[in-house]
């Protein structure tokens, strides 16, 4: 059975700070193999914060049959392996399905923030968004105003930019607040 939903490989390797930069080598190493897999959709690296350990590696693939292709594969296990004495913790995998997880923690031990904050950066990205784009967009298409179509492009445009602009950048911005209580 077809996985329908796009799909998440969240990988997380805690290594010795001394190790980063043959780390950032062996990242710059597999990072293009993966992304000649059967349906990656992309990846990100996000780089521990001063005085922490922790990498977490973020791939998207289209459905969860791909994504396995690529963790099962003998070339991911050759590369791990490679990598694997400098990794204090051990590869850890974890797949999401859920189309966001802006505001869910990399580490199990942290908690999610309140929703009240969620609610307020949300807010925060979404007001703006929907409220520029349709500006933007009938000064670029006036004659498809008031049409289905010129709303499809909006909403199209609102999404992409909350999902792969302004979220990522706003929750890093705010991070500090977010995880205070």
């Amino acid at each position: 059975m077809s996985q329908k939903k796009h799909v998440t490989l969240v990988i997380t390797h805690a290594l010795d700070q001394a190790h980063a930069e043959q780390y950032e080598q062996w990242l710059g190493k597999i990072m293009p193999i993966a992304a000649e897999y059967p349906g990656h959709l992309g990846a990100n690296v996000i780089r521990p914060a001063a005085g922490q350990n922790l990498w977490n590696i973020i791939i998207r693939f289209d459905t969860l049959e791909h994504l396995y292709g690529w963790t099962q594969s003998e070339t991911r296990k050759q590369l791990v392996d490679e990598i694997t004495p400098l990794l204090t913790e051990g590869d850890r995998t974890e797949i999401r399905t859920e189309a966001a997880f802006w505001f869910t923690p990399p580490e199990p031990n942290v908690r999610r923030p309140p929703q009240w904050k969620q609610f307020l950066i949300t807010l925060l990205v979404i007001f703006p968004s929907t409220n520029l784009v349709p500006w933007l967009t009938g000064l670029l298409f006036p004659s498809l105003k008031g049409t289905l179509l010129l709303h499809f492009i909006n909403d199209a445009c609102v999404v992409a930019l909350v999902v792969w602009l302004w979220m990522p950048i706003v929750t890093r911005l705010f991070a500090g607040w977010l995880k205070k209580a």
